[in-house]
């Protein structure tokens, strides 16, 4: 484990974790965080009053002339100390619970904006991070309360040991020194079971998340296909099982340390109180000490006992949440992915060409290079389209282009302007995009739409004309609720205690594939008119009749603006204004598609070609006075190869 990893190191401590968590308690509930602070001074004190209050009754009782009032007076003494410890109680569990859910709203806000702040996607592809980001979360929702809880209990257990070891201290020095000692070993075991526990739930963390993995692919509804087709149950089943067992395992490991701890500082707290009782009983019997002088003796003894224990566990559990609460600072203080410009330039409208320059890039430092000296311009106002086998950087390409990663050497101008030293909002804001990895929202099918533009999530017109474009507006309308049918079997879109007919209407449905991908596309056109229009395999789900009718209405929208079309479908890029082949993170032919096709031995023409003649090879011949065969509806009828227009392309 690496020093960025060690959450148990001399670095963490319970006080810097104590500081941030009432940090965040004062900020997020200051009069609950005072009420608490009131009542553990108040219980830390009942307990001492009492005890002293029952050694003035016994020794008045005990007394030759024994005064009435005394005793009435001492006698109501106890009884409004009782009273107010209940109270307390009370008070403590109401404040304690408002602040609660405060700290854990304003902990989980904090915690998320922080990963709103990553423009990027380089940390989300690290596995430690989504370690470190999962404890974060189960130390959002308890380490601050548990740590504000632990200050307060401590607080409280002081000011009773503190009382008690004075009485102690009075009687007889000897026991209260010894109570002490006992309980430094106590503190030290404890202290090291708290660290071994916090390195625990990091230890555990990737085998924890493979089993929610496992578990989410035996109840996924799109994973269950192939789960139940291929027979897949039981070998997840039993993958889910060993991780579990292995986090179990050393769980267990730990618990029977623990065990062995608590039986030996239990023996050793016994001995003690053992030693104690046996001197107060010997001293009152030879008149050393009084009958009330052996009763806040026993209490003060057992106090100390109890309050150096009770201290002892919250300092080790306050440990514990304090190495937790490490990955929550940790992620709240991490900053942007994507370097922030020292000097901001404001980006202005496209007027002349986006350029990528010698661009290298490549996920990690130990990958291989993915664009290796990329050099790209697009015009303004042009269309461009992209095409090559898999894996040879068309996708990366795009993201770059949106500034989800930034080049490692080189760089992408936005008319000469480095994005780099620009504010990435404003880049984003300028571009419109369609995924070919594209989400399917468990939303509204207007709210699926609307997501792409969120000033006009609440503009029907808006969205009705982005959905008519996409080719998926009669899809939507004939919806059982129309644009507010719920997207998703898993919530409900209805009111649970309204009417029954509008919360089966509004129940959910589920789309498919081509459906999906039409709505994606209706809601990357919700940002029509921007600077930029990236088309990432936008049809790629679609039936070949639906494909060419949706590249038909996006040629229309791309004309005289500036447009980036990534395609596996060559018959999708012929009407661009210019066409790049990559290969191996590089350009390797460039051209309009009559140049490409016409250039001999090229890779673009090849595979053209290709696929023409796979779609020849399909057709059956015509026989001379025969009636023509009829043509699929998913093909073109192929030309000359230098005019097909092949259905697909299964390289790019």
């Amino acid at each position: 484990m690496s020093g960025d990893d060690d959450v148990t190191g001399p670095g963490v401590s319970v006080l810097r974790g104590m500081k941030a968590a009432y940090a965040l308690a004062w900020r997020a509930c200051p009069g609950m965080l005072l009420l608490q602070f009131a009542m553990a001074v108040t219980g830390g004190a009942a307990p001492v009053a009492t005890a002293w209050l029952t050694k003035v009754a016994l020794d008045e009782l005990t007394a030759a002339h024994p005064r009435m009032g005394a005793l009435l007076w001492t006698a109501a003494g106890i009884g409004a100390v009782g009273v107010a410890t209940a109270a307390a109680s009370a008070v403590t569990a109401y404040a304690q619970g408002r602040a609660r859910r405060a700290i854990g709203l304003l902990s989980q806000d904090r915690l998320f904006d922080a990963v709103n702040r990553m423009n990027g996607l380089s940390r989300l592809e690290e596995p430690r991070f989504h370690d470190r980001l999962r404890l974060a979360q189960q130390s959002a929702e308890h380490a601050p309360d548990q740590l504000v809880q632990m200050g307060l209990s401590t607080l409280r257990g002081t000011l009773g040991i503190t009382g008690f070891l004075g009485t102690l201290v009075a009687i007889n020095p000897i026991m209260a020194g010894a109570a002490l000692v006992a309980a430094a070993p106590a503190l030290l075991a404890h202290l090291g079971l708290s660290r071994r526990r916090a390195g625990l739930l990091w230890h555990v963390s990737p085998g924890l998340r493979r089993k929610l993995f496992y578990q989410m692919l035996l109840t996924d509804l799109q994973a269950a296909k192939e789960v139940r087709l291929f027979g897949l149950g039981g070998f997840l089943h039993g993958r889910m099982l060993t991780e579990l067992r292995a986090a179990n395992g050393a769980e267990d490991r730990l618990e029977r340390s623990v065990v062995r701890v608590q039986v030996l500082l239990a023996a050793l707290g016994a001995l003690l109180a053992a030693g104690g009782l046996l001197w107060a009983v010997h001293a009152a019997a030879v008149r050393t000490i009084s009958i009330g002088d052996v009763s806040v003796f026993i209490a003060s003894l057992a106090g100390v006992q109890s309050g150096l224990l009770a201290l002892v566990e919250g300092i080790a559990q306050g440990h514990q949440s304090a190495l937790v609460f490490n990955h929550y600072m940790t992620v709240v203080g991490i900053g942007d992915d994507l370097a922030e410009p020292p000097r901001p330039r404001k980006l202005a409208p496209l007027t002349r060409s986006i350029e990528l320059r010698d661009v290298w890039f490549r996920y990690s430092e130990d990958s291989p290079w993915v664009l290796r000296g990329l050099n790209l311009t697009v015009p303004h106002g042009t269309s461009l389209a992209v095409v090559g086998l898999n894996g040879a950087g068309k996708s990366t390409l795009v993201k770059l282009l949106c500034r989800l990663y930034d080049p490692e050497r080189g760089a992408v101008l936005w008319d000469g302007v480095d994005v780099r030293d620009v504010p990435v909002e404003q880049l984003r804001q300028r571009i419109g995009a369609v995924f070919q990895d594209y989400m399917d929202y468990d939303l509204t099918a207007a709210e699926n739409i609307g997501l792409g533009d969120l000033e006009a999530i609440g503009d029907p017109d808006r969205i009705r004309v982005a959905a008519e474009r996409a080719g998926v507006h009669e899809t939507v309308e004939r919806l059982p609720a129309g644009y507010r049918t719920m997207l998703s079997r898993l919530f409900h879109a209805g009111d649970e205690d309204g009417d029954e007919e509008e919360a089966a209407r509004t129940s959910g449905v589920r789309l498919s594939g081509g459906q999906w991908q039409r709505l994606a596309l209706a809601r990357g056109l919700m940002r029509q008119g921007r600077d930029l229009m990236i088309l990432d395999e936008p049809s790629s789900g679609l039936d070949a009749v639906a494909e060419r009718q949706v590249h038909d209405r996006l040629r229309e929208m791309r004309a005289g603006a500036t447009s980036i079309l990534v395609s596996h479908r060559l018959s999708a890029v012929r009407q661009a204004d210019r066409i790049v082949v990559v290969q191996d993170g590089r350009i390797l032919e460039s051209g309009d598609h009559a140049s490409l096709i016409a250039a001999p031995g090229g890779v673009y023409a090849r595979l053209f070609r290709s696929q023409a003649e796979g779609y020849q090879e399909d057709v059956p011949a015509v026989r001379e006075g025969a009636a023509p065969p009829e043509v699929p509806g998913d093909a073109v009828p192929p030309e000359v190869p230098g005019d097909a227009v092949p259905p697909a392309v299964t390289a790019g």
